[in-house]
């Protein structure tokens, strides 16, 4: 039994998901949010307020699952993280030739050389392709040959976020086993073959932040982070009307729609404004409101991709919480035309795009250990028994911080 876990901290919810992978079914045990705290644009301003929310959030998983969780995928923040081109070739110097796992290893961990600058660290290694000899290959175990060789993207961040993450990991009683940004959770939740085989871009619109990501052949090339998102939607509802914040962030999530094309007046809803005077807003008012913020963001977006790659785009995936918005999908529709569509989780327990950073961290995860051909899962053998028969169990074992990689690399 394969069971992983991963936690993304966002700027309006840190999420958790738990899931049980079985060859390639991903079945999903937990996913849970619990309000953020100490969090703006993404970023951890109060650590120990962000330590309570995740132990909240633990907590909770833990009633549900039967379970404690110690080993989790993280996310890091991404606005400054580096993508650079690895290069390497390894000998093989085994008897019969064969490519094995550790051979794969060798040869990605010397893709990394020289491509991480000063105060910054490693977040991930993406294979490109690989070429035992001269045969090129994305999968290149149990082929034979002399060398083999790995063009790479090699992924990295300033050692402040990735050691400020570890940190309140360490604090929550939580061993770190993987670190990743958004855009490659994001991607792998909703990829398929026809985008593995594409140049194309992804749009994550959260709470703080929309974040541009573009990929080619299912490896990320460029990405970038724009201040802006939901909650400058909820601004603009309360400015409007003059209606506090949390009204207006109710109302958006409730009442509007992402289009004002099906927006009905009929449909209202009465709330107090700042004035002390009961006020009524109808639907179509409230959606052209929160569909000219969000037009502007997505166009905003859609300049940012041609920045990001001078390659012919033949898709955009647009996902995150704010994507769930109703109707949606015809404002995409509108700014980007049928290139584009809005991401769908078809997992029963995470059907929302809020989740899709925390489901396709454990999905990269599992693709890097089956390209390893290792074996891992969060839970030990008492924690299957729990699962299995249903039964809630102690676990005070409490995990200290592990080396970040360490299942993947020998360091």
């Amino acid at each position: 039994m394969k069971v992983l876990a991963s936690i993304d901290i966002g700027s309006e919810t840190i999420k958790m998901v738990v899931a049980e992978i079985l060859g390639d079914e991903f079945n999903c045990l937990c996913a849970l949010e619990e309000e953020s705290r100490g969090i703006t644009n993404g970023l951890i301003m109060e650590p120990d307020e962000t330590v309570y929310a995740i132990k909240k959030l633990l907590k909770r998983v833990q009633d549900d699952l039967g379970f404690k969780i110690t080993k989790v995928i993280v996310n890091i923040p991404e606005e400054e993280a580096n993508f650079k081109i690895g290069n390497s070739s390894v000998k093989i110097t085994s008897e019969d030739k064969e490519i094995v796992s550790t051979d794969i290893i060798h040869a990605l961990q010397a893709s990394v050389k020289g491509n991480i600058d000063n105060h910054f660290d490693l977040v991930t290694v993406i294979p490109i392709m690989f070429k035992v000899d001269d045969t090129k290959t994305r999968f290149p175990k149990g082929m034979r040959g002399d060398s083999l060789s790995v063009k790479s993207v090699v992924v990295s961040a300033p050692k402040k976020d990735i050691y400020l993450v570890a940190k309140i990991m360490e604090k929550c009683g939580l061993e770190v086993i993987d670190i990743m940004v958004n855009s490659i959770g994001s991607y792998y939740s909703h990829k398929n073959e026809s985008t593995d085989l594409a140049t194309g871009a992804l749009i994550n619109c959260g709470a703080d932040k929309i974040e541009v990501s573009t990929f080619n052949k299912g490896i990320i090339t460029n990405n970038m982070v724009m201040l802006t998102g939901g909650r400058q939607i909820d601004k603009d509802i309360a400015n409007v009307f003059k209606i506090s914040i949390s009204d207006a962030e109710y109302l958006k999530k409730n009442l509007a729609l992402a289009h004002p094309k099906h927006a009905i007046s009929s449909e209202c809803e009465s709330v107090v404004n700042r004035d002390g005077e009961k006020i009524t807003i109808n639907q179509s008012e409230l959606s052209e409101v929160v569909a000219g913020r969000l037009q502007q963001m997505l166009n905003m977006a859609k300049n940012e991709i041609n920045y990001l790659t001078k390659k012919e785009i033949s898709f955009i995936i647009i996902t995150g919480g704010l994507s769930e918005l109703k109707d949606f999908s015809l404002l995409v529709e509108s700014v980007f035309g049928n290139i584009a569509r809005t991401g769908k989780i078809r997992i029963v327990g995470a059907r929302n795009n809020a989740f899709a950073p925390a489901v396709g961290m454990i999905k990269y995860f599992d693709y890097k250990l089956k390209l390893r051909e290792q074996e891992f899962s969060i839970l030990s053998s008492e924690d299957e028994e729990v699962l299995t028969q249903g039964s809630i169990k102690k676990n005070n074992n409490d995990s200290i911080l592990g080396k970040v990689f360490g299942i993947f690399f020998d360091n």
